[in-house]
């Protein structure tokens, strides 16, 4: 990603903004609206404070996107030092620009100075709330010097004190942008830890306050974890370099709000008033239409004096100095009007597709949340899979109508209050007998009606305007996105066992290649276009459980397609909150990559397990990570944009953890029974994996509810998440019988047309067709067999693998030899290969039988035996398996129209002259 800067002006303590919603009433505290039953996210006090609430903001119950602007500093009327108001306009100038700034449809403001009372006061009345940044020396290297450092913390604590607590303060900054060679020089931990001590003071002086500090590019490295938001000043003006590098901080701030807070043009030098109305109208709609919380444009006023001077050279004002309105000022009024739905593109029909079992304890809430969606045209449909508990009375408040499924018939149908046909949106309720997700995702997507399909489960909340985050960002990727995700965020339940599930491994995220493009998307948030989603038949139903997600993601992408992600297409997504829940969960995720390695060997390891091209969203926060992470600061510390590389989880720890590792100590403790100095060895490997699950919870965040038994969970959580779930894949595998009684069927009562220099090859001719049919059909036979098979990718040198037993698969390449003028031989190999379970078996016994052989001679020596045993059960099984593969293949071959060409005989030879 190229970028390049634009000018940036700055007082001497300019600093960040954010904005807070207008009160319904300055000095009345909304009511709390009547909850859902069922599993909620604990509610936190409404008041007449901004707060967060997952990526944006909230008053009351309302979202409040920020439409701010600066305002200030300007010189002061005469003897205002004396009041401390010094930096502002009189109040009658300020109560003239805050009707202003109503009538503009600004609701917020930053100033640089923390303001007096009466400015507090009159902002409040005129419903404008205040980001106040704080000033002291950060242009100093104050770490280290206890008089700056001392300097700081009394002025954010007067700061705090002064109108922390007041109503009318959306925010406090602590700090706006330090020096980047300062915190080069300093150090970047030292200088983050000081940023968290500040956030720290306002924090208890005024806890319902918001606090963050003012970041710009040159520092985009520097992210302190106590600030409730992310701010940052950018001064990029080419639209497309912006839009990237809003994605680039969308991704920098994770779960939290993005704001920008400062944004400008000159129109005294940059642009002609005209130029500047065009520029910001184009920076507002980036702004929203990338889905940050909003921005400050730099500034309301040409008025401006700083240093003790009146600035003139410079005009950033979206008024003249004398407050006649400029272009601009024309440009963002219809703007701000419509925040944040600013697109004029048409955005497509969505049918959001809910599948739910036994699920009735979230799908009042989640339900409820659709209700809420802002999007202009959309439906919703709810698969109940079966349910056994009473989520079919819950559907009785919300459903249009009900439809019956598979497995249930008309007269079947739960008794159902239908509300009216208008009601918006429309929810249709299909009821069907349990088949499981996948079956249920695809009754959704067959009575989908929308250009876009998307998924979110029933212990899923949306957010007002997911939709139309979702749907601008699919729309605006073009035809290159099959589909799109966003993030699943966690509700704040009040449980510390649950907080300590989601700083575990394993659950469901997305994974980045890029700022834009994901690997994979979680199902609980993902959609694609209906026409793509059916062109790959949707989702495959031997997913019953999990990973069929991941399935359809990996074929969409295997025809080109990319799938992006919308970081602010949110839904909070109820994690497990018991441990038993989340290994129960582990185990499913673990069957599931069990099946998915049949279909996607590409996307494994050689022990089954998943790895990902991508970067795993979180997994800076999960694991064990060793080493220091990297910054690329540009020579001599130059550079305008200067990343923060984060060291991800050791790979190896993930091994020396993993289910493979504790077999592996099994084994050697067993063979420390023949030789007893293995035994400390075992010891020494059992404590390993120990040891690195102590090493992950201590190098975790604390989570939001801290409990004296936080740090000792997260670690066993560590410690039995790779056991469980890596057990799981191997007991789907051990099971798999490959081949089923069915197999016999396709023994074939003639000679098969093998070749007779390669007695594992069959031969076939047609007139007109090459192999492509006839690997169609063979594909075609398998599965309708119930075979478990895998198709290559397109990076293998084989067009078939067959998996015949938990011992051995049959591997299927193809050629065609175009003999023109007369037709096509094709020639089909089949190989018998041994599966790597077998080959790990096979390697273990052969160690076993080399320790007994070496330390318990003589009366070792039927030991030999162990391996041999081994080998012949190889043969057999490769002897069972390739008589029925090598019959469907002829099968499918007659059935293609393919004719076998059978070697000749001697005696054929013979009666044709042939020699």
């Amino acid at each position: 990603m190229v970028l390049s800067s634009g000018v940036c002006p700055k007082s001497a303590n300019a600093s960040m903004t954010t904005t807070a919603p207008p009160s319904p009433s300055p000095d009345i505290t909304p009511a709390h609206p009547p909850e859902p039953a069922g599993r909620t996210r604990k509610a936190e006090p409404l008041t007449n404070r901004i707060r967060r609430d997952g990526k944006f903001f909230r008053l009351g119950t309302e979202k409040f996107y920020v439409k701010g602007v600066t305002y200030g500093p300007f010189k002061g009327p005469a003897g205002a030092n004396a009041k401390g108001d010094e930096h502002y306009a009189t109040p009658d100038q300020t109560a003239r620009d805050f009707v202003l700034m109503n009538e503009l449809g600004v609701n917020c403001l930053r100033v640089y100075h923390t303001p007096p009372l009466w400015f507090l006061d009159l902002a409040l009345t005129h419903r404008l709330r205040v980001f106040v940044d704080i000033a002291w020396p950060k242009n100093l290297t104050f770490i280290g010097d206890e008089k700056l450092e001392a300097s700081a913390e009394n002025a954010v604590t007067e700061a705090a004190e002064a109108c922390g607590n007041h109503p009318a303060v959306f925010a406090i900054s602590v700090v706006n942008e330090i020096p980047a060679e300062i915190v080069r020089f300093v150090g970047r931990r030292a200088v983050e830890e000081f940023i968290d001590r500040l956030v720290a003071i306002v924090k208890r002086i005024s806890p319902q306050c918001l606090v963050t500090f003012a970041n710009y590019p040159t520092t985009e490295y520097l992210q302190p974890g106590t600030i409730d938001f992310v701010c940052f000043n950018v001064y990029l003006h080419e639209e497309q370099t912006f839009r990237n590098y809003l994605a680039r901080l969308q991704s920098i701030a994770g779960e939290k709000p993005l704001m920008l807070g400062e944004y400008g043009i000159d129109t005294f030098r940059e642009q002609s008033q005209e130029g500047q109305a065009e520029k910001l109208a184009m920076h507002v709609r980036c702004v929203f239409d990338e889905g940050l919380v909003g921005t400050f444009v730099f500034s309301f006023t040409d008025d401006w004096f700083v240093h003790g001077y009146q600035i003139e050279d410079w005009a950033f004002g979206l008024t003249k100095a004398d407050r006649t309105p400029k272009a601009s000022f024309h440009a963002l009024q219809p703007l701000f009007a419509r925040v944040p739905q600013l697109t004029d593109l048409k955005l497509p029909k969505a049918s959001v597709v809910i599948c739910s079992y036994n699920g009735a304890s979230t799908v009042e809430t989640c339900l409820a949340s659709m209700r809420k969606l802002r999007y202009p045209e959309f439906e919703v449909l709810f698969i109940d899979d079966g349910s056994k508990d009473h989520t079919q009375d819950i559907l009785k408040r919300y459903a249009t109508e009900t439809r019956a499924g598979h497995g249930i018939t008309a007269d079947q149908l739960p008794s159902n209050v239908q509300l009216p046909a208008s009601t918006s949106p429309p929810v249709i309720n299909i009821v069907q007998k349990n088949m499981g997700l996948s079956f249920a995702r695809n009754v959704g997507m067959n009575a989908a009606t929308g250009d876009v399909i998307i998924y979110t489960d029933s212990d899923c909340e949306a957010d007002e305007d997911w939709l139309y985050f979702f749907c601008l960002a699919l729309a605006r990727g073009g035809s290159g996105y099959g589909g799109m995700g966003g993030p699943n965020l966690i509700p704040d339940e009040g449980s510390w066992i649950a907080d300590c599930v989601g700083l575990s491994p394993g659950g469901p995220t997305h994974v980045m290649i890029d700022d834009r493009t994901a690997e994979h998307v979680p199902g609980c948030n993902m959609g694609f276009w209906a026409n793509i989603l059916r062109s790959v038949n949707g989702f495959d139903a031997q997913y019953r459980k999990a990973g069929d997600d991941v399935d359809v993601i990996w074929r969409i992408q295997n025809l080109g397609y990319a799938i992006g992600f919308s970081p602010s297409a949110q839904v909070w997504h109820y994690r497990r909150n018991s441990v038993e829940a989340y290994l129960k969960q582990q185990r499913g995720y673990g069957e599931a990559e069990a099946l998915l390695m049949y279909k996607h060997p590409d996307h494994f390891n050689a022990l089954g397990a998943s790895h990902w091209r991508g970067r795993i969203y979180g997994g800076d926060q999960i694991g064990v990570r060793f080493g220091r992470d990297v910054i690329y600061h540009g020579i001599f510390g130059t550079g305008l944009f200067q990343s923060l590389y984060r060291k991800p989880a050791s790979l190896v720890a993930a091994m020396l953890m993993s289910v493979e590792w504790h077999l592996l100590t099994g084994f050697v403790l067993i063979a420390g029974l023949a030789l007893w100095p293995l035994l400390y060895l075992a010891g020494a490997m059992a404590l390993v994996p120990i040891t690195l699950a102590i090493i992950a919870a201590l190098q975790s965040p604390m989570p939001k509810h801290e409990h004296p038994l936080s740090r000792l969970l997260i670690a066993y959580l560590h410690f039995r998440q790779p056991i469980a779930r890596g057990w799981a894949r191997y007991t789907v595998r051990l099971k798999a019988k490959g081949l089923k009684a069915e197999a016999a069927g396709y023994r074939r009562p003639r000679e098969l047309p093998l070749d007779p220099l390669e007695r594992r090859t069959l031969v076939y001719w047609h007139h007109e067709q090459d192999r492509i049919p006839l690997l169609t059909t063979i594909h075609h036979e398998v599965a309708t067999a119930g075979w478990r098979h895998r198709i290559d990718a397109g990076w293998g040198e084989f067009d078939l693998d067959i998996y015949g037993s938990r011992y051995v698969k049959v591997r299927l390449t193809t050629a065609t030899e175009h003999h023109h003028g007369s037709g096509k031989l094709t020639r089909v190999r089949v190989r018998i290969l041994m599966s790597n379970f077998y080959k790990v078996l096979l390697l273990c016994l052969g160690l076993l039988t080399g320790l007994l052989l070496i330390h318990v001679w003589p009366f070792s020596r039927p030991a030999v035996l162990l391996p041999i045993a081994g080998w012949a059960m190889y043969l057999f099984n490769k002897w069972k398996v390739s008589a029925p593969v090598l019959g469907l293949i002829d099968a499918a071959a007659e059935k293609a129209g393919f004719y076998p060409v059978h070697a000749k005989t001697k005696a054929d030879q013979a009666a044709t002259g042939e020699k």
